[in-house]
Protein backbone atom coordinates (compact mmCIF):
# COMPACT_ATOMS: atom_id res chain seq x y z
CA UNK A 1 0.00 0.00 0.00
CA UNK A 2 1.14 3.23 -1.15
CA UNK A 3 0.59 6.57 1.23
CA UNK A 4 -0.06 9.55 -0.64
CA UNK A 5 -0.03 13.20 0.25
CA UNK A 6 -3.19 14.88 0.62
CA UNK A 7 -4.52 16.54 -2.49
CA UNK A 8 -4.36 20.67 -1.53
CA UNK A 9 -7.01 22.44 -0.96
CA UNK A 10 -7.28 25.19 -3.11
CA UNK A 11 -10.06 27.87 -1.45
CA UNK A 12 -12.28 29.99 -4.40
CA UNK A 13 -9.84 32.86 -5.05
CA UNK A 14 -10.33 36.30 -3.59
CA UNK A 15 -12.38 38.46 -5.74
CA UNK A 16 -10.24 39.56 -8.71
CA UNK A 17 -8.60 43.19 -7.99
CA UNK A 18 -10.43 46.01 -9.68
CA UNK A 19 -8.50 48.91 -11.30
CA UNK A 20 -9.41 52.12 -10.25
CA UNK A 21 -8.57 55.66 -10.21
CA UNK A 22 -6.31 56.99 -7.34
CA UNK A 23 -6.38 60.14 -5.70
CA UNK A 24 -4.78 62.65 -7.99
CA UNK A 25 -6.46 61.31 -11.07
CA UNK A 26 -9.49 61.75 -9.44
CA UNK A 27 -8.90 64.97 -8.56
CA UNK A 28 -7.26 65.88 -11.71
CA UNK A 29 -10.74 64.47 -13.91
CA UNK A 30 -13.12 66.49 -11.28
CA UNK A 31 -11.59 69.35 -11.73
CA UNK A 32 -11.83 69.19 -15.43
CA UNK A 33 -15.55 67.82 -14.86
CA UNK A 34 -16.33 70.63 -12.38
CA UNK A 35 -15.22 74.10 -15.20
CA UNK A 36 -17.25 71.86 -17.61
CA UNK A 37 -20.85 71.42 -15.57
CA UNK A 38 -19.90 75.43 -14.93
CA UNK A 39 -19.45 76.10 -18.74
CA UNK A 40 -23.10 74.60 -19.28
CA UNK A 41 -21.87 71.15 -21.43
CA UNK A 42 -22.11 68.59 -18.88
CA UNK A 43 -24.12 67.81 -16.60
CA UNK A 44 -23.88 63.95 -14.95
CA UNK A 45 -21.03 61.21 -14.60
CA UNK A 46 -20.27 57.65 -13.89
CA UNK A 47 -17.27 55.31 -12.56
CA UNK A 48 -16.97 51.80 -13.35
CA UNK A 49 -14.13 49.82 -12.02
CA UNK A 50 -13.65 46.59 -13.67
CA UNK A 51 -11.16 44.24 -13.71
CA UNK A 52 -9.06 44.98 -16.46
CA UNK A 53 -9.79 49.25 -16.57
CA UNK A 54 -11.41 52.20 -14.99
CA UNK A 55 -13.96 54.25 -16.75
CA UNK A 56 -15.49 57.92 -16.28
CA UNK A 57 -17.84 58.47 -18.13
CA UNK A 58 -19.20 62.06 -19.24
CA UNK A 59 -23.05 62.54 -20.01
CA UNK A 60 -24.75 65.65 -21.21
CA UNK A 61 -28.09 64.31 -19.82
CA UNK A 62 -28.08 61.35 -17.77
CA UNK A 63 -30.35 59.34 -20.18
CA UNK A 64 -27.78 59.30 -23.21
CA UNK A 65 -24.96 57.49 -24.33
CA UNK A 66 -21.47 58.98 -22.82
CA UNK A 67 -20.00 62.32 -24.51
CA UNK A 68 -16.46 60.75 -23.81
CA UNK A 69 -15.03 58.15 -21.47
CA UNK A 70 -11.82 58.39 -20.02
CA UNK A 71 -10.40 55.25 -19.13
CA UNK A 72 -7.17 53.65 -17.66
CA UNK A 73 -5.63 50.18 -18.20
CA UNK A 74 -2.60 49.79 -16.55
CA UNK A 75 -1.77 46.77 -18.93
CA UNK A 76 -0.90 49.38 -21.63
CA UNK A 77 1.31 51.13 -19.21
CA UNK A 78 4.48 49.78 -21.15
CA UNK A 79 2.87 50.22 -24.69
CA UNK A 80 0.47 53.07 -26.15
CA UNK A 81 -0.25 54.69 -22.73
CA UNK A 82 -2.37 53.50 -19.72
CA UNK A 83 -4.89 56.62 -20.19
CA UNK A 84 -7.14 57.03 -23.01
CA UNK A 85 -9.60 59.69 -23.92
CA UNK A 86 -12.72 58.08 -26.36
CA UNK A 87 -15.37 60.15 -27.99
CA UNK A 88 -19.04 59.50 -28.25
CA UNK A 89 -18.18 57.34 -31.64
CA UNK A 90 -15.99 54.92 -29.77
CA UNK A 91 -12.87 56.93 -31.54
CA UNK A 92 -9.86 57.08 -29.54
CA UNK A 93 -9.07 61.30 -29.42
CA UNK A 94 -5.91 61.23 -27.16
CA UNK A 95 -4.04 58.75 -25.66
CA UNK A 96 -1.06 58.53 -23.33
CA UNK A 97 0.97 58.27 -20.24
CA UNK A 98 -0.24 61.40 -18.68
CA UNK A 99 -3.52 61.98 -17.23
CA UNK A 100 -2.95 65.61 -17.67
CA UNK A 101 -2.00 65.56 -21.30
CA UNK A 102 -4.48 63.48 -22.13
CA UNK A 103 -7.53 65.95 -20.83
CA UNK A 104 -5.62 69.00 -22.35
CA UNK A 105 -7.58 67.88 -25.30
CA UNK A 106 -11.12 68.64 -23.59
CA UNK A 107 -9.90 71.45 -21.41
CA UNK A 108 -9.41 73.23 -25.25
CA UNK A 109 -13.26 72.77 -26.04
CA UNK A 110 -13.60 75.71 -23.34
CA UNK A 111 -11.98 78.01 -25.01
CA UNK A 112 -14.02 79.73 -27.33
CA UNK A 113 -14.14 83.53 -28.97
CA UNK A 114 -16.11 85.95 -26.83
CA UNK A 115 -19.00 87.50 -28.80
Amino acid sequence: MTVQPPTPFHPASAAPEKVAFDRHELSLILALYGRMVAAGEWRDYAMSFLREMAVFSVFRRAAEYPLYRIEKHPRLRNRQGMYALIGMDGQVLKRGQDLAAVLRVLDRKLIRPVE
